[in-house]
C-alpha cells in the first residue's frame, strides 16, 4: 500500500508525526511524507524532534504571502513535484489548513483516495475561524475516509450526509504526540523559561488568529495587563506569534512588566511541558483546546465560538471571547476559587488514550484494496 502523508504547519506536524511513525512500522505500507512548509521554521522544529525526513519538501513559505498564493503554489507543486513522481493509493491530510484542503483537492483531481485525519470539527460559521472552517468542510466533501477524534465529530459528518461506513472514531493523534513530549522533572531548553518560579501560578497565553487582529488583540492585552497588576503569585508566559499584526501590538502593550514573560514561539517539547506545569491557559488556539484538557489544565478560550464543543460541554474549556472584562473576571475567578478550579482541572479522555495513530494504521490496512473500496459506495 502506497501512502502519502501531507502536512505543512506546526500544528499539523505535531499531530501527523505520530501517524508517520506508526505507518513506518508496517512493512506492507510504503509511506512517504510531503511537507509544504506553509510554516517553515516552526515546522522544522517538529520534524527535527520526531526525526522525520520528508521525501518531498515544497518549501512554499514566503513573507506576507496571501491565501491565494499558498493555494496556487501548493496545487501546482503537488501535481508537478509530487504526484508526477509518486502515485499513492491514498493521501492523508490533516485538519483544516490550506495545505490540507489544497492537497486533498489535488488528490481528488488525480482520483486518489483521500483520508482526513481530525475530521468532523465544525462551528458552522464559514468565517469563524477563517479560512479553517471552510477548509475542513471542503476536505470532508472530498475525503473517502474520515478519522474523527470524537463521537460528536462523527455526528457532525452523519448530519452532512456522509456514509457511516466511511467514518471512524479514532481519538486525536495529539494525545499520541503528548506521549513523546511530556516528561517528569523536565528542564526547559528556552533560556527565558529555565529560571521560572514554579511556586507561582503560571498562566500560559497564546493568541494569533486572524479574527483577533486589530481591536481584539488590544483588548486581550488589556486584560492580561489587568490580571498581572491585580493578581499576586502569578507568572504570565506568552510565546508570541511572529506575525507582525500580533507581535508588534503585544510587545508594545505588554513588555517591561515583571509578571509577564514574552518569548519567541517555543518548540514542541518546551511547549507541551509548559502546558503540563501551568495553572491555566488563555488561548485562541485550536490545539490547546485539546492539549490543555488532556493534561488537566482549564482553558479560557479567546474566541466567540469553537469547533471543539466536547471540551466546552465537559466544563474544562470556557468560551470568554475577547472582551477585556470577561477575560479578566473569568481568570480572576479561577485564580481565587480553589474548589471551582479543582472541579474542572481533572483528566479527560475525550480525545482517546493515545492509540489514534495505531487505529488509523489498522483501518488503512483493512482497506488496502483501494480499487475495490472506491467502487463500494
Amino acid at each position: 500500500m502506497k501512502v502519502l502523508t501531507v502536512f505543512g504547519t506546526r500544528p499539523e506536524g505535531i499531530k501527523m508525526a505520530p501517524v508517520v511513525k506508526e505507518l513506518n512500522k508496517h512493512s506492507n505500507i510504503n509511506n512517504k511524507v510531503c511537507v509544504t512548509a506553509q510554516h517553515r521554521d516552526m515546522l522544522d522544529q517538529v520534524l527535527d524532534f520526531f526525526n522525520i525526513n520528508p521525501d518531498f519538501d515544497l518549501n512554499i513559505m514566503k513573507d506576507n504571502q496571501s491565501v491565494h498564493e499558498i493555494t496556487i503554489n501548493i496545487l501546482d507543486m503537488m501535481q508537478n513535484q509530487v504526484f508526477s513522481k509518486f502515485k499513492p493509493d491514498i493521501v492523508l491530510v490533516h485538519g483544516d489548513t490550506t495545505t490540507g484542503f489544497v492537497s486533498a483537492l489535488s488528490a481528488f483531481y488525480n482520483k486518489i483516495v483521500i483520508g482526513h485525519v481530525e475530521a468532523g470539527l465544525r462551528t458552522y460559521n464559514k468565517y469563524s475561524p477563517y479560512p479553517e472552517e471552510m477548509n475542513r468542510t471542503l476536505i470532508s466533501k472530498l475525503a473517502d475516509l474520515h478519522f474523527c477524534p470524537t463521537e460528536n465529530n462523527r455526528a457532525n459528518l452523519l448530519g452532512e450526509g456522509i456514509s457511516d461506513n466511511c467514518i471512524f472514531v479514532t481519538g486525536n493523534t495529539v494525545i499520541d504526540a503528548l506521549k513523546f513530549t511530556v516528561r517528569q522533572n523536565y528542564k526547559f531548553k528556552n533560556k527565558d523559561l529555565a529560571n521560572i518560579d514554579l511556586t507561582k501560578k503560571i498562566i500560559l497565553v497564546t493568541a494569533h488568529r486572524r479574527e483577533n487582529f486589530g481591536r481584539p488583540i488590544l483588548d486581550i492585552c488589556n486584560a492580561i495587563k489587568n490580571i498581572a497588576n491585580t493578581s499576586h503569585d502569578i507568572q504570565i508566559i506568552y510565546p508570541v506569534h511572529p506575525n507582525p499584526s500580533i507581535k508588534n501590538i503585544v510587545y508594545s502593550q505588554l513588555q517591561n512588566n515583571s509578571k509577564i514573560l514574552l518569548t519567541e514561539p517555543l518548540d514542541i517539547i518546551d511547549m507541551h511541558n509548559l502546558i503540563n506545569i501551568c495553572y491555566l491557559i488563555l488561548t485562541d488556539s485550536g490545539g490547546l483546546q485539546e492539549e490543555g484538557p488532556s493534561l488537566s489544565k482549564p482553558v479560557l478560550l479567546l474566541r466567540n465560538e469553537t469547533e471543539r464543543s466536547d471540551v466546552v460541554e465537559c466544563g474544562i474549556v470556557k468560551i470568554v471571547g475577547t472582551n477585556s472584562e470577561s477575560i479578566f473576571e473569568n481568570t480572576k475567578y479561577l485564580l481565587e476559587n480553589k474548589w471551582e478550579y479543582q472541579k474542572i482541572a481533572k483528566p479527560t479522555n475525550l480525545y482517546g488514550n493515545g492509540q489514534a495513530s495505531k487505529n488509523i494504521a489498522a483501518i488503512l490496512k483493512c482497506h488496502n484494496n483501494f480499487k475495490k473500496f472506491k467502487l463500494s459506495y
